[in-house]
This record gives structure tokens, C-alpha cells and sequence, in this order.
């Protein structure tokens, strides 16, 4: 008997155990393509490639203060505060007066931290297209969907997984 087009199975424990087990693998396997990377990247400019993220959320979300720009990189503020300093050290971000409160200060992305945003993206750009160079359109819209909603469930599942951990 097959299931009809329109319907779709309602996976069992055991399907999801397997799947999940095997995207946890790929996930693995992807981090240490990853790491190996950024380790790369590092050697060639000196900074720690997080700290590019940093500045790529302070160009998406704008001024903020070290604290609020911990919280929305999931980090710890010891680590953004390193990161930020390479950032700063390099030109790229600056500390600017907080317009709330004179006594505080917010990060703020500089004519050069655009400069090394723009060429640090077209860069990853390029090594993505390279990846996918010979994917159909079709699987390139598909995959960035099912990423998309990926990263959104996880994002939405961190503060119940933080929850769990902290009861432990």
C-alpha cells in the first residue's frame, strides 16, 4: 500500500532518533570543515573570525552596548569584550557616548569595519557559490528554506535547552 502524494507519514521516535542522530553527525563534520577554516582565516588577518561576527550583527542591529551585543551573540561577555577589542584595536568598531546614558558607552561600526564587512562577505560568498556551484536553483531555494527554518526552531528551542542544562 502507498501513501497517497498529498499525505505524509508521521515519523516514529525511532525515525527522529535516527535523523537527528545523523544530522548531529552532519553538523560535526560540518564544524570541523568550519573550524578549519576560520583557524586559516585567522593566520591571514590576525583576528579572531567571531570577532567578524560581531561587527556583522553591530552592522545589521546598530549601536549597542557590549552587554546587549553579548546577549544577542549568545556568547558570554568576557568573550565579546576580547572580540570587540580586536575590532576596536583594528579600526573597525569604536566606542561611542551611550545617547541614554552619558556614563555608558554603545560599539559603533566604522567606515572601515563596513570596508572589512563588504570584502569579508563577498569573500564568503564566493567559497559558498563555490560549494553549490553545481546545485540546481530548485535545491538552492530548498536548502535555504529548510536552513532558514532550521535555525529558527533551534533559535527558538535555546532558551528551553539553557532552561534544562541550568536544572541539571
Amino acid at each position: 500500500m502507498t501513501t497517497p502524494p498529498d499525505r505524509e507519514i508521521e515519523p516514529t521516535s525511532d525515525d527522529v532518533d535516527s535523523l537527528a542522530d545523523r544530522i548531529g553527525n552532519h553538523l560535526v563534520r560540518l564544524q570541523r570543515v568550519r573550524d578549519r577554516t576560520i583557524a586559516h582565516a585567522k593566520a591571514t588577518d590576525g583576528i579572531d573570525p567571531a570577532a567578524y561576527a560581531c561587527l556583522f550583527r553591530l552592522i545589521h542591529d546598530g549601536p549597542m552596548r557590549s552587554g546587549a551585543l553579548a546577549e544577542v551573540m549568545y556568547s558570554d561577555p568576557s568573550t565579546v569584550s576580547r572580540q570587540v577589542t580586536q575590532l576596536v584595536e583594528r579600526g573597525h568598531v569604536e566606542r561611542q557616548p551611550d545617547p541614554t546614558d552619558g556614563r555608558a558607552s554603545v560599539l559603533a561600526v566604522t567606515d572601515s569595519g563596513r570596508a572589512a564587512a563588504t570584502r569579508i562577505r563577498a569573500l564568503r560568498n564566493e567559497k559558498l557559490g563555490q560549494v553549490v556551484a553545481e546545485w540546481s536553483i530548485d535545491d538552492l531555494n530548498e536548502f535555504t528554506r529548510l536552513l532558514d527554518r532550521f535555525v529558527e526552531d533551534y533559535e527558538r528551542m535555546r532558551p528551553i535547552f539553557d532552561r534544562a542544562r541550568d536544572a541539571r
